[in-house]
């Protein structure tokens, strides 16, 4: 039979031990640690940012990846881990580039962007987008240069409808798969018609535009309301609920978007309601008709439905307003009092309702209703199919705008004044005043955390104090109580041993007699029977066992009890007993 030939045994690789191991020929992968070991783990400055690839059919615009775009109701933004010392265990970062842009990850995953974030390419249905920085108070000013829009088909055998794009300035709560204009968190200018459009409904406004066309962008906002410190309900009070989480190998801050309210729900179903109005009112006299045409005898109820609470009032901005212009030529005020930007004002119910739901020593999200400091008006871009633009936040611009844009709106056949300061800012300045915003914030933050740290370290001291004292005190008490029964015992005197028989029937004996000795007993005839012995011993003088006095034994017992007034002799009757075997 063949042996098999055994293969060459090879050095194996030696495990690490205390005397290490061998240096590896390459050069290690760079492995992330674990999450929960945040103090290894890079510290950085700035974010590693998406990956861009580029589109199939263009070599400007890429699709990004490894970046978390705000969907199903949450919203990321970058974060870095703190150094030692700190109570907080992320602060907030920038990603490139650090400028005024389109965010990475505030918009539709079907806008394709450039790696410089300043231009975007739809896809197919309108998909929209927002810029990386809020705008909150003052007057600002950008433009957008549109580079297919307008109806313009890519090719003959394009979509039918062609491209598209809107124009406008949107809150956080305004939906990114919608164009701007939907509800009324949003106010956008359409390229078609020219028209404005809010809730849905479009209203005449200036010219349309095109390709090649480029479309100023203004909006002026009243100074921002200060939070009342006498009011812990106050919506414009700045408190932040996010949670720093690991996504793809890279810290991020996730936070529940702000809802939208049913006020701005409710707004939007009037808005629908409102043309069909006059047919309603029509099939209203119908309602309390019986089948036959009859006018009922019948009054119709006074009473209505519970609806539930009554809507809480919209504010406004007053004085805001937003404006277009089209290759520099102002087309006038396209919306003014805007929506106020903060939450509606929540009751002390609803707050005590969410309190209840936090679990002790888990984080979880909330519905925030205050400012988190990114409330505000953002730019807001709407392609629809291949539509692309290229936006401009300045400082050079294509068509300069007039130094005070809010004279030429309130009087347009008003001089322009050139050589007058500007009343407005260009939006690329917008972006570093946002980023010192969110760090401040960091630090408020981080001061808050530490005197929290500290407030809570003092409560448990006090608590463990308190769990020390008390077990003292126990203690105490339990070595008094034992030292009384110390005492006692020692004080009682001793009592006489008590001697038990270690057999299971013991036998009782009764008081003794006149004569110092226990009375005997006679045991009964079947106990003679299986050869058991009598209670008295034989060899005895008959004279001595006459002395000897019965007793007389307890009820129940198998003794035989001798007559109390009759004499008894154990000799007479073994005499009887001889005679009468002879």
């Amino acid at each position: 039979m063949l042996k098999r030939k055994r293969a060459e045994k090879t050095a194996e690789s030696p495990l690490p031990d205390s005397h290490g191991s061998p240096a590896p020929s390459e050069p290690p992968e760079l492995v992330l640690t674990s999450r929960l070991d945040l103090s290894s783990r890079p510290r950085l400055i700035l974010s590693r940012g998406p990956t861009f690839t580029p589109l199939p059919d263009s070599e400007t615009f890429c699709k990004t990846e490894f970046t978390g775009v705000n969907r199903h109701g949450f919203r990321y933004t970058p974060a870095g881990i703190n150094p030692r010392g700190y109570y907080l265990p992320c602060r907030t970062i920038e990603s490139k580039p650090t400028a005024f842009r389109v965010s990475w990850e505030d918009r539709s995953p079907f806008i394709y962007v450039t790696p410089d974030g300043l231009q975007l390419l739809g896809s197919k249905g309108f998909r929209s987008a927002r810029c990386n920085a809020p705008l909150r108070e003052g007057r600002w000013y950008m433009e957008v240069k549109i580079l297919r829009g307008g109806g313009e088909k890519l090719t003959e055998d394009s979509r039918r409808d062609g491209s598209h794009v809107r124009l406008g300035f949107g809150r956080r709560e305004a939906p990114l798969n919608a164009p701007v204009g939907l509800d009324g968190y949003s106010y956008g200018y359409r390229d078609k018609s020219g028209e404005k459009v809010a809730l849905s409904r479009p209203r005449p406004y200036g010219r349309s535009f095109a390709t090649g066309d480029v479309i100023g962008m203004y909006i002026s906002l009243p100074p921002q309301r200060q939070p009342d410190p006498k009011d812990p309900n106050d919506p414009a009070k700045i408190k932040r609920e996010r949670i720093a989480i690991d996504l793809k190998g890279q810290e991020m801050f996730e936070i529940l978007e702000y809802p939208q309210s049913k006020e701005m729900i409710a707004l939007m179903d009037y808005a629908d309601s409102k043309s069909s109005k006059s047919n309603s009112a029509a099939t209203q006299s119908a309602t309390f008709a019986k089948p036959s045409g009859k006018p009922s005898e019948r009054a119709p109820s006074t009473k209505t439905k519970d609806t539930g609470p009554s809507l809480r009032p919209l504010p406004t901005l007053p004085g805001s307003r937003i404006a277009f212009f089209v290759n520099g030529e102002c087309q006038g005020v396209a919306f003014q009092d805007l929506y106020d930007y903060l939450q509606l004002r929540t009751n002390t119910v609803q707050l005590k309702k969410e309190k209840k739901r936090v679990r002790e020593g888990v984080k979880e999200h909330r519905e925030n209703p205050f400012d988190d400091g990114t409330l505000g008006y953002y730019p807001f871009i709407s392609l629809f199919n291949s539509a692309s633009v290229e936006l401009n936040p300045g400082p050079d611009f294509a068509f300069t705008p007039p130094p005070d844009i809010d004279a030429i709106l309130d009087d347009p056949s008003a001089a322009k004044m050139e050589g007058q300061d500007p009343t407005w800012r260009p939006m690329s300045e917008r972006y570093a005043e946002f980023m010192k915003e969110q760090w401040d914030l960091d630090e408020l933050e981080e001061v808050d955390a530490k005197a929290e740290g500290i407030r809570v370290a003092a409560q448990e001291k006090v608590e463990a104090d308190k769990r020390a004292q008390k077990e003292k005190k126990k203690k105490q008490a339990e070595a008094r109580k034992r030292a009384k029964f110390q005492t006692n015992a020692a004080s009682k005197e001793p009592s006489e041993p008590v001697v038990t028989s270690p057999l299971k029937h013991s036998t009782s004996y009764p008081p003794e007699s006149r004569l110092g000795s226990p009375t005997p007993t006679f045991m009964s005839s079947h106990s003679d029977v299986q050869g058991m012995q009598s209670g008295y011993n034989s060899d005895l003088p008959e004279a001595e066992m006459e002395a000897e006095e019965p007793a007389t034994p307890a009820r129940g017992s198998s003794v035989f009890e001798a007559p109390p007034n009759e004499a008894w002799s154990p000799s007479k009757d073994i005499q009887e007993t001889l005679q009468g075997e002879e």
